[in-house]
């Protein structure tokens, strides 16, 4: 009986070492194993056996949020194990930075990183994450430490280039590699918002006051452009009524002249035919106009006619007779 207890716990504790020795790492995980103090190998996911008490798994130090407390994050710092290859994401504290015009601002960044070699995050690095922060820290100084307020402000996607860029060039011998670098807040002086607040204000009323100008010199060339236009369509009206009133003048006096030529034609056929003597007819009727001048007088009651009036009356009743009948 007691040869077969020994035995019993002999095969319990070849059972239990086995048991020890088969280490089952998750997916997108891995284990740094250490045989006697020394680097043997790095566990992939699935099963793995490891020899129980020789081997051992090196720890590495993680990072871990508790939540907030008066606004401020709760970060515990612990060591585990497991090494963690998934993209991770570090939510620093505010820290405050000098501008190149000397203007305190306080920043607060995110860093995405991804651990792509575990041995080195291991073995070159004694705490990884509080060394990503100090390195994103003092390299954010320095960035913004060459931009002014306005530039810090506008150019986030240069000041993010430049912060992946150095850290990624920094962490690569810890087998880290940064994907991107986001700018959360960038929180500038009270004094320096009221200023940029009022500076802001003066700028909108400025292009309020361009916009009226703009609109108001628009307006007047409008306006100078609809008198101009009445005025040319004005003139040009004026222009064609000259025109038809000039054309049918003249249209008028061709008539008359026709008409007139007509006229003459007949007193000369007239004339001709009742062998009167021309210059007496002439004389008739400048006689006659001469009579109509002294007649139209406004003061003009009483019209005196010599004897002799009566004659060429007659005279000119019988060639005014012959011209009737020769119509």
């Amino acid at each position: 009986m007691g040869t077969l207890f020994i035995v019993m716990i002999i095969a319990g504790i070849a059972v239990l070492y086995v048991m020890m020795g088969v280490q089952i790492v998750q997916q997108s995980e891995t284990r740094v194993i250490e045989r006697l103090g020394k680097y043997n190998r790095t566990l992939q996911s699935g099963i793995n056996i490891v020899l129980p008490i020789i081997d051992r798994s090196r720890e590495i130090y993680t990072r871990i949020e508790r939540g907030t407390m008066d606004g401020e994050k709760i970060v515990i710092t612990r060591t585990t194990g497991k090494i963690d290859l998934r993209e991770q994401v570090y939510d620093f504290p505010k820290q405050s930075v000098i501008t190149k015009d000397n203007v305190t601002t306080t920043i607060n960044a995110l860093l995405y990183f991804q651990i792509v070699d575990p041995v080195k995050a291991v073995y070159e690095i004694d705490n990884l994450p509080n060394a990503i922060e100090k390195l994103t820290q003092t390299t954010l100084r320095n960035v913004i430490g060459e931009l002014e307020l306005d530039e810090t402000l506008t150019s986030r996607d240069t000041i993010n280039s430049k912060l992946r860029a150095v850290l990624d060039d920094a962490t690569n011998k810890w087998g880290v590699k940064v994907n991107r670098v986001e700018l959360q807040d960038i929180t500038p002086p009270e004094s320096v918002r009221r200023a940029m607040e009022q500076q802001m204000q003066a700028e909108r009323e400025r292009r309020a006051k361009v916009l009226e100008a703009r609109g108001h010199k628009e307006a007047m060339i409008l306006q100078s452009e609809g008198e101009k236009e009445s005025q040319i369509n004005q003139a040009e009206a004026e222009k064609q009524t000259q025109v038809l009133k000039a054309q049918g003048e003249a249209d008028a006096k061709i008539l008359q002249a026709s008409a007139e030529a007509l006229a003459i034609e007949k007193v000369a056929a007239a004339i001709e035919k009742s062998k009167t003597d021309p210059a007496t007819y002439m004389l008739l009727m400048k006689y006659i106009e001469s009579l109509k001048e002294i007649a139209a007088g406004d003061k003009t009651k009483t019209v005196y006619l010599p004897f002799e009036a009566s004659n060429l009356l007659g005279a000119l009743g019988s060639l005014t007779a012959l011209v009737e009948k020769n119509k």
